[in-house]
């Protein structure tokens, strides 16, 4: 039994628009006060407040002081709380950053846990009423619970996760170490190359002109408003480009191969390079790897990791020597020890799947890296030394 979640358009009215606006204020007021109150009594005693103790005070205290909170579904608001101390929980078992505050303007969501239902081409919430949806493929399942969102540019949707039966397809062999980078945003094992889409750059020129028109417009104004609203539409298509690349190749990739082989990236100490980190937030390759864990394991397959420390681009896939002498802007280089020609992608994909399915380590230190090329070379690269092979 696995959890799939069918996430649907839905399209509610006015009055449907505004019964769900008090579900998202009244869901994100409560997160971000007692956001706010786990820190300070921290602060205070030196000890921390858990789920139950901030459900004893919502009841006990909050509802009293703001009554207008009876207005949204008291399981809506459990599960800000819920959310919330997950959210601390993942923080401090360094799963993710520290908890921020909810903002107004950002993405809008609400969890119901039970009560809704879903009929013909209509979806109930409780204190909204049905709301028209549209369902682009068939449900099935048990549904367990239904997420509501709003995008900032005003699209709303709900997510119904159900635990559904999954039968896990015939069991393959075949193993694949992959590379991820940025001029090529895949390279397998087998030698096949994924291109990198580059979704941020292609929209790069428009969303310039639309966030230099937003910054001109006075604030408050129904005008910065509609830019906002551009800026966010343009961000929206360019992370659902992303999505649905990442999408598409992960389920290829979990289709063709039983054993999937990466290397662990450090990208949060990669995104401080100026120079590269508008490029690697545009790959987004935790999403991609994330996409094939969770598909490869409902279709029974395998992911392995190597350490990020693992030398992966230095070693030579052919005869192990490393080449420390390698630098990021050499792409195509030739061992002096075997005298094989290596992709660096490639040769480095190769490297990941080898670590990976042999267990042990082993050293990797094979002689001298300055000797010249072998006669076993291509006779363009004999009597090259590894600088010179290098240019080339």
């Amino acid at each position: 039994m696995i959890r799939k979640a069918f996430k649907l358009r839905i399209y509610p009215d006015s009055d449907q628009q505004d019964k769900l606006a008090v579900q998202f204020g009244c869901s994100r007021f409560v997160y971000n006060h007692y956001r706010a109150v786990r820190e300070g009594y921290y602060q205070d005693t030196g000890t921390g407040l858990n789920y139950n103790d901030c459900a004893t005070d919502l009841t006990e205290r909050l509802k009293v002081d703001h009554p207008w909170l009876k207005d949204a579904d008291s399981q809506v608001i459990q599960q800000a709380l819920m959310d919330l101390d997950k959210a601390y929980k993942n923080f401090f078992e360094g799963r993710a950053d520290y908890p921020r505050f909810k903002r107004k303007h950002g993405k809008q969501s609400v969890r119901y846990p039970q009560r809704f239902k879903v009929e013909g081409e209509q979806v109930y919430l409780p204190k909204v009423g049905w709301v028209k949806a549209v369902f682009h493929r068939k449900m099935e399942g048990l549904m367990k619970n239904a997420t509501v969102s709003k995008t900032k540019t005003g699209k709303y949707f709900v997510a119904i996760q159900c635990e559904v039966e999954h039968v896990q397809p015939e069991q393959k062999q075949a193993k694949v170490g992959i590379d991820l980078g940025l001029t090529t945003f895949a390279t397998f094992s087998t030698g096949e190359k994924i291109d990198n889409p580059r979704n941020l750059k292609v929209s790069e020129r428009r969303l310039k002109i639309r966030q230099r028109r937003l910054s001109r417009k006075v604030k408050g104004s129904n005008s910065r408003g509609k830019a906002r609203f551009a800026v966010a539409a343009i961000h929206e298509k360019i992370a659902n480009q992303r999505k649905d690349f990442h999408h598409k190749l992960s389920r290829t990739i979990v289709d063709t191969f039983g054993v999937i082989a990466f290397e662990s990236l450090n990208i949060a100490g990669m995104m401080k390079n100026h120079n590269l980190a508008k490029a690697i937030a545009d790959a987004g390759w935790n999403q991609f790897v994330n996409f094939v864990e969770y598909k490869a394991g409902w279709d029974g397959r395998e992911v392995l990791r190597v350490d990020r420390f693992f030398p992966s681009s230095k070693l030579c896939s052919d005869c192990g020597a490393k080449h420390k002498a390698l630098t990021l802007n050499i792409r195509q280089w030739v061992c002096t020890e075997c005298g094989v020609i290596h992709d660096r992608d490639e040769n480095a994909a190769i490297n990941i799947l080898k670590e990976t399915t042999r267990g042990a380590r082993e050293s990797y230190a094979v002689g001298d890296t300055s000797q010249l090329v072998k006669p076993s070379a291509p006779e363009k690269f004999q009597q090259l030394s590894l600088l010179e092979a290098q240019e080339l």
